[in-house]
């Protein structure tokens, strides 16, 4: 069923030029889609170029504070450098750039023994301890340090460190500057304000360990901004770099970290995954999206331009034809001016097709009209004509006296009715090339009543013809056998009790494949011989009867028995019914065809009825064959 489905839509013109459309545009989409990914990523490399720009821009306040605190340094160091034996000129030194920068949490000399004595705010603190003082000492150059936890303030602090060496090259200590955190997040956000970026930027300082240590808003409000599956650690480096990735959210940003001193600190910025990719919703859409929508709006104004040009005006005339093959004569088609050329064409010719097809059927009913017709007016004359002779013969049969010869032109005037009610039955019944079975033999069952029964005689009468078509080959010598046989079984039936009424059954019905049965059954006198006897003959002591029975049923080309049973004499004939396309084609009648038989078996003969000599019975069989081809002649041949 699937299948079939699939292949019925498969087989679809508007499926086949949508398909072939999408195999030609096939390359162009693909084209277009290398070219959309390709400037996609030249626009992500610009935008991330750009953001690592905007980042240094972002990011300049924190490296000028630490900038400046590094010239600072160096220049108290160079003053330090001259009065390090003199602490009380050491401590003037210090205090007075501490008073003129608040911004520095602590502004000291720390000696090589760790014991700090001179500072901007006359506090001492032993550093012996500290291996970050250690650590300092030991470096030949100025330095830069990251302390959660300062010792003196007690907050977190940027601290520059530079070394106090005498011109003898004699190193007596280092100077310290502290920068508060606090200090630099203020200092931030004012340069994030002021530089016209996204107020969803959010910028990160981390050390080289990937602890945060400032945060535009805070860390616990910014943490949210930082990337999802990147570790701050991994991100310290040598050089600037620029990346796309996913926040803690899930939500797309890009991020660029800026190493403010390499090793040190850095600093990260979180950027909205839109940022130098300019407004509206398009430049929000996946790169594929803008192709993938232009190829399937193409194959859709394709199937369109299919549906309006071709497929509606051929749907139309698939309709007009499978209502003109199915039998409406009257098929318009409207919309027709609305096709393209050539299927107005195509709905012309078809139009032109319909009414020669119309006209031809026209002139072939008339024809076939006037031959039905002219058929059953042949068999109405006949009818009249064979009525006519048996009214002669009625006339003739009064003048009569002699009882044999009055017996004799009764039995002839009896067939001749029989076959003036056969041609009735022909001109009456439905068809032309076929006839109806159960409405012949039933006319002429009625028929055969009417002439045998009156007041004095009556019969109990069941019938069962079943609807079999026959040609008039076989409609003719089955009537004959049938008005013959119920003619002799009228004649001898007698009532199986007394005050019963005779009973007479006639049926035809249909056998395996193409055979057709008739049975013929009369009710027996109680005072009939016994079974072991001979049974009744079929007709006086002639035995004229027996012979065109016998005749009729060699032309139908069946088999034929006869006997008595329980009460009962039946006639029981088997036989094929010939194909209507041979009745149709003029095929030879059964007698015809068959080859000359040879001697049948005598006929059963009633007790009284004489014994006939071989050759005697050979030439009345050769005339009763004669006679049963002339009465079936009576009825026209169809030539082919």
């Amino acid at each position: 069923m699937r299948l079939a489905a699939l292949r019925r839509l498969t087989g679809r013109l508007g499926f086949r030029i949508t398909f072939l459309l999408a195999l030609g545009i096939l390359p162009l989409a693909m084209l277009s889609a290398v070219q959309t990914l390709t400037l996609s990523h030249e626009a992500q490399s610009r935008a991330e170029a750009a953001i690592l720009g905007d980042t240094v821009r972002v990011a300049s306040p924190v490296l000028q504070h630490i900038l400046r605190a590094q010239g600072a340094a160096a220049t108290l160091a160079s003053a330090v450098s001259e009065v390090d034996n003199d602490p009380g000129k050491c401590h003037e030194i210090l205090s007075r750039f501490a008073r003129a920068n608040p911004l520095y949490t602590l502004v000291g000399f720390i000696p090589t023994n760790g014991v700090m004595t001179c500072s901007g705010s006359g506090l001492t603190h032993d550093f012996t301890g500290s291996s970050n003082f250690r650590d300092a000492i030991k470096e030949p150059g100025p330095t830069f340090e990251v302390n959660h936890e300062g010792p003196v303030s007690g907050t977190g602090v940027l601290v520059v460190v530079n070394p106090v060496e005498h011109s003898d090259g004699r190193r007596s200590g280092i100077i310290v500057l502290s920068i508060p955190q606090h200090a630099l997040e203020v200092s931030q956000a004012g340069a994030a304000d002021s530089s016209g970026v996204p107020p969803s930027l959010r910028l990160f300082t981390f050390d080289s360990d990937g602890n945060v240590l400032t945060s535009t808003k805070g860390y616990e409000k910014d943490k949210r901004y930082l990337p999802r599956d990147r570790a701050l650690k991994t991100l310290a480096g040598d050089r600037s770099i620029a990346f796309t990735a996913t926040d803690a959210n899930g939500h797309r940003r890009i991020f660029a970290v800026v190493p403010i001193v390499v090793g040190k600190l850095y600093a990260l910025s979180s950027w909205p995954g839109s940022y130098g990719q300019g407004e509206g919703a398009l430049t929000r859409l996946p790169p594929l999206i803008l192709p993938a929508l232009m190829a399937i709006v193409s194959l859709f104004a394709a199937w369109m331009a299919a549906e309006v040009l071709v497929l509606r005006h051929i749907r139309r005339l698939r309709h007009a034809i499978r209502a003109f093959a199915s039998g409406s004569r009257v098929v318009p088609l409207p919309g027709k001016g609305a096709a393209p050329l050539e299927i107005r064409e195509v709905e012309e010719s078809f139009e032109r097709m319909t009414e020669t097809i119309l006209r031809d059927e026209a002139e072939l009913e008339d024809a076939v009209h006037q031959k039905e017709v002219l058929l059953r007016e042949v068999h109405h004359r006949i009818k009249n004509n064979l009525q006519l002779i048996a009214s002669i013969m009625n006339l003739q049969m009064r003048r009569e006296k002699s009882p044999e010869v009055k017996g004799i032109m009764k039995n002839l005037q009896d067939r001749v009715m029989s076959l003036a009610t056969i041609h009735r039955g022909l001109y009456l019944t439905s068809g032309v090339s076929d006839v109806r079975a159960d409405e012949l033999l039933s006319g002429i069952v009625n028929q055969v009543l009417s002439f045998s029964t009156g007041d004095e005689r009556r019969f109990e009468v069941e019938t069962d013809f079943a609807d079999i078509l026959l040609t008039p080959d076989q409609a003719v010598p089955l009537s004959l056998l049938l008005t013959e046989a119920l003619t002799n079984a009228m004649k001898y039936a007698g009532a199986a009790a007394p005050g019963a009424e005779p009973k007479l059954s006639v049926s035809l019905t249909r056998e395996a494949g193409t055979g057709a049965r008739l049975l013929v059954e009369n009710s027996l006198p109680e005072d009939i011989p016994d079974a072991e006897e001979a049974p009744p003959a079929l007709d006086g002591p002639s035995g004229f009867g027996s012979h065109l029975i016998r005749a009729f049923a060699q032309q139908l080309g069946g088999k034929m028995e006869t006997g008595q049973s329980d009460g009962t004499y039946r006639l029981d004939l088997q036989f094929s019914v010939t194909p209507l396309t041979r009745g149709e084609a003029g095929s030879s009648s059964a007698a015809e065809e068959q080859p000359p038989a040879g001697p049948p078996s005598a006929p059963e003969s009633r007790p009284d009825a004489p014994t006939a000599s071989s050759t005697t019975e050979e030439a009345d069989r050769a005339r009763l064959r004669a006679s049963a081809a002339d009465i079936s002649g009576v009825f026209p041949r169809r030539k082919p």
